[in-house]
């Protein structure tokens, strides 16, 4: 919680104006009983019409005051509350995209986005509770207390004593509510993970007659929640029923109290109908207290959840040269016996090392899970070497800012993504690019043809996820994103997968010819698109089995030699 307290600390002035205008409306509220009890003990007695009006005047004034100010009050803490809430949500998921790998790894992308909705709305709907009941129940409940205990001391004793009962209930039940309500969290968390994977994939699940399957997996996953939510909620919905039986409690010992004291002309009847509106207000200041501790178990939760992400510390620093120095070379990307482990247990790459100079071609190509795609995410620093170190241009890439190293980069991934937009700014991505510069682009990754034959052209607007082009386009468009900054490093990961092989090779000598300065990388499946590379690096099970250019390797590694073979008949075409 003390972390999203300095969130409100811009909102002390007006908090501190909201809750003087609710503690007003609320001290109002509080004479009113005991007006009611001047009423009916003087001025009824005086049979004086104009004073009945004029005390009744008097009630309705504070009854609208006090209306009046609980109106302007609750809607100031609305506007808190909301713009509280903004600050976390904004901050929660800036900090969200500064996550490095391995933290968002950590999280879970399904736990981060439940953090940044669900956990957000709790906390907002208790920072909007605080300020309407968390100041308006405790003057209600201390301020009826005092007043009964001037009227009457020995009727407010006997309610007095039930005080301590419900304070210990509320205080034990709500105690256990904060880790019940972080495995209801971790539930949600679990849920939103399998719905995501199923939106992402139905036409996989359509294509495999996998209803069924994904229907069970969502439903054990849903029925975990309700298991989790229904013992949160059977433990926190005690409080009222609880609250309730000793408040009903305490009203029939202060009736039959009352009843003795006014039989013996000890209490005065009027005396005890202000002290039962008083202890009905009593009653509803601690039905209040109870919710607003209900409503505290869930924000405890959340708010610990939401402070996980904002404190995560700052991973991938950048380190001093004199703790990564640089070295002395001419060459533009250098791998120096680099080794990585995702978990720390086995090596995911090892004794990885090579150079490629500027302007310089690289391949890597090997099976599924040989490590390609690891040996990209280190060069891009989205995880740091557990051995050795990366090198550009003579520089360790730890001791490089991380706008300065992602700004040499353009980088197309197989999975990257297109939102709902025109053509022209997917390729553009918020960038500041002309338009020449994008349909520049656009020509060199081939996709110029097909989006001039759209009928609006580069103002052809994409559905999500691009599912109303095909998948070489969207390919291509990725390609075009990456290459529109004229990047000194381009990274093509298995980005051409669905192209081609004319198309591909289009590609390619587009490249060469008009982007010579551009240092490419290329991870693919297919020989064809790294064959024309100055360095090809054959990996298998996170080494390297075989490096050389394409004619080196058929003669030099079997595996290469294999995978060439194999694709022969459409793998050479030009």
């Amino acid at each position: 919680m003390k972390t999203l307290l300095r969130y409100l600390r811009p909102y002390t002035r007006r908090m501190s104006l909201g809750l003087t205008i609710k503690v007003a409306g609320t001290m109002v509220e509080l004479v009113l009983p005991y007006i009611l009890t001047h009423i009916l003990q003087n001025v009824v007695a005086k049979e004086r019409l104009d004073h009945i009006l004029l005390w009744g005047g008097v009630m309705i004034l504070c009854a609208v005051a006090a209306l009046v100010c609980n109106i302007v009050a609750n809607r100031m803490a609305a506007r808190v509350s909301r713009a509280f809430s903004q600050s976390v949500r904004r901050d929660l998921f800036a900090r969200t995209l500064r996550l490095s790998a391995a933290q968002t790894d950590r999280f879970t992308i399904p736990s981060l986005e439940s953090r940044i909705t669900t956990d957000t709305y709790h906390v907002h709907n208790f920072v909007g509770m605080m300020q309407r009941m968390g100041v308006r129940a405790p003057i209600l409940l201390i301020g009826g207390v005092i007043i009964t205990l001037l009227m009457d001391p020995r009727l407010a004793l006997a309610m007095i004593a039930l005080l301590p009962f419900i304070f210990v209930t509320v205080y034990f039940i709500s105690k256990k509510g904060v880790p019940l309500y972080t495995r209801v969290q971790k539930s949600v968390d679990r849920m939103v993970r399998i719905v995501r994977e199923d939106a992402q994939g139905i036409r996989v699940i359509k294509a495999l007659s996998k209803n069924d399957y994904e229907h069970r997996r969502y439903d054990q996953a849903n029925r975990a929640l309700v298991e989790s939510e229904k013992k949160a909620g059977i433990t926190m919905g005690a409080v009222n029923p609880i609250m309730t039986m000793l408040m009903n409690g305490g009203i029939v010992l202060v009736v039959a109290l009352a009843a003795v004291l006014v039989a013996d002309r000890r209490s005065h009847p009027e005396t005890v109908i202000a002290f039962m509106q008083y202890f009905t207000l009593i009653s509803m200041a601690m039905m209040s207290v109870s919710r607003i501790f209900v409503m505290y178990t869930k924000c405890a939760a959340s708010a610990g959840r939401i402070a996980e992400v904002l404190e995560a510390p700052l991973d991938l620093g950048v380190a001093s040269e004199e703790v990564s120095p640089p070295i002395e070379t001419a060459e533009h990307i250098v791998f120096r016996d680099v080794s990585f482990s995702y978990v720390g247990r086995k090596n995911d790459l090892s004794n990885i090392s090579f150079s490629l100079p500027h302007g310089g071609s690289l391949g890597i190509i090997g099976a599924t899970g040989s490590g390609k795609s690891t040996l990209i995410k280190l060069l891009l620093r989205f995880y740091d070497v557990t051995k050795g170190a990366i090198y550009i241009d003579g520089k360790d890439l730890r001791s490089i800012k991380k706008d300065e190293l992602y700004a040499m980069f353009g980088t197309a991934m197989q999975q990257d993504f297109l939102y709902a937009d025109t053509v022209e700014e997917n390729i553009r991505f918020g960038r500041p690019l002309s338009h020449e510069a994008i349909a520049t682009a656009a020509r060199i990754a081939q996709a110029e043809e097909f989006i001039t034959a759209f009928p609006t052209g580069y103002e052809h607007q994409l559905s999500s996820k691009g599912t109303n082009i095909s998948g070489g386009q969207r390919q291509r468009l990725l390609i075009a994103r990456a290459l529109a900054a004229d990047p000194a490093i381009l990274v093509l990961d298995d980005s051409s997968s669905a192209l081609d092989y004319k198309t591909d090779a289009a590609l390619r000598r587009a490249l060469a010819a008009e982007r010579p300065h551009t240092t490419t990388i290329t991870v693919a499946q297919r020989v064809s698109s790294v064959k024309g590379c100055d360095l090809i690096l054959v990996l298998e099970e996170g080494e390297i089995i075989g490096a050389g250019r394409h004619e080196e390797l058929l003669a030099t590694c079997q595996t290469y030699k294999e995978i060439s073979d194999s694709q022969m008949g459409g793998a050479f075409l030009e």
